[in-house]
């Protein structure tokens, strides 16, 4: 089921290459011959890696999960096909994995565990192999169905819908040309502050909403899109670490792509309410922890700075991390002090600090009685 909302080429490129770089796999829904294969081509060609397609109505489960192949020992491997080795040759690239929707049950079986496991037969595919299916909606599909919720649940869904205006320009210049015309992405590198960040974002916002955490849509004919898990909320975080934070369109089609629009929504609109500060100028002192914040927005704070100082992993940004957790207070810190004393670093000091949390801590089995 594809979202709501239709992005524009521009958007639709900045999403893709982020959800590339976020490893988080990409379903792309669009009518038949609105050229979602060639804009997956055009954006490898672009990006200068090598794209591999695999079309499921003319494959074979083999083509997928290897051919068996008896060894002269007498043990079988599944040998990978060529598309494979050649991606794993190229060291990964677009994977595009057409017409997920219409392929015979055990290919579309086959299909995931590839997207998700990045597995074919007994080759593991290249880190830096990033995966796009693409689907027609059900009722636009000849044998097409539905897609089942834990299936819908691992993907970003986005939409693919060129206007006139695209298609006029690609027959006037070429589709290729067209869409580099309208590549403007502009990406975070994603750094341990740019993943603190939507560590806080996400983890903020959910102890505000605790009730968007997981729901599944109790109609089944909602559960075959975006909808908020602990595994969708998991690929948005780090996803958000790639899209600048002026990249507003970018940011609500990979939102509402993954969790869905009513919490998608909610979402963008706490971030935007919450002005939250970098959690990387917190833990440095550059930026004061705001005693006016809401008990949410400490708690994000917190989430963030906790995330910082564990990726550093140094004694000093260990220290300094309880420095800001010990100005909240306990009942709102908690969370953030056994995440920080469980990453404890071997040669860092007890600080006094976690007094203040010594029951917390025993709880958790953190301190010995």
């Amino acid at each position: 089921m594809p979202t709501t909302s239709t992005p524009t080429t521009s958007t639709l490129l900045t999403v893709l290459r982020a959800a590339g770089r976020a490893d988080v796999p990409v379903l792309l829904w669009g009518s038949p011959g609105t050229g979602k294969s060639a804009l997956i081509g055009t954006l490898g060609r672009l990006d200068g890696v090598h794209t591999a397609t695999v079309i499921g109505s003319l494959r074979e489960p083999s083509d997928l999960a290897g051919l068996p192949v008896v060894q002269e020992d007498g043990s079988v491997v599944l040998a990978p096909p060529r598309w494979a080795r050649d991606l794993a040759e190229a060291g990964g690239g677009y994977l595009f994995l057409d017409e997920l929707s219409t392929a015979p049950p055990a290919v579309q079986a086959a299909m995931l565990r590839v997207a998700m496991e990045k597995v074919v037969g007994d080759l593991v595919l290249p880190p830096a192999t990033r995966i796009v299916a693409a689907a027609n909606p059900a009722d636009l599909a000849a044998g097409g169905w539905e897609l089942e919720p834990p299936t819908a649940n691992r993907f970003l869904h986005l939409t693919h819908q060129p206007d006139l205006d695209t298609f006029a320009d690609g027959l006037a210049i070429g589709f290729d040309r067209a869409t580099e015309h309208r590549d403007d992405t502009r990406l975070r590198p994603g750094t341990d502050g740019d993943q603190a960040r939507a560590t806080a974002q996400v983890l903020g916002f959910l102890r505000a909403r605790p009730h968007r955490f997981d729901a599944c849509p109790t109609d089944p004919g909602q559960g075959g899109g975006a909808w908020p898990s602990p595994r969708t909320w998991h690929h948005l975080q780090r996803l958000l670490a790639f899209l600048p934070h002026e990249a507003e369109e970018a940011r609500r089609a990979a939102t509402v792509g993954l969790v869905g629009e009513a919490a998608g929504l909610e979402f963008l609109t706490w971030v935007r309410h919450s002005d939250l500060p970098d959690p990387s100028l917190v833990l440095d002192g550059v930026i004061a922890l705001d005693p006016a914040l809401r008990d949410d927005q400490r708690f994000a704070v917190l989430s963030g700075v906790t995330s910082v100082a564990v990726a550093r992993g140094t004694a000093q940004a260990w220290a300094a991390a309880w420095e800001v957790v010990r100005l909240v207070p306990v009942d709102v810190a908690a969370v953030a002090a056994r995440h920080l004393f469980a990453a404890r670093p071997p040669d860092a000091p007890v600080p006094e600090a976690i007094l203040d949390f010594e029951p917390v801590l025993s709880r958790a089995g953190l301190l010995a009685s």
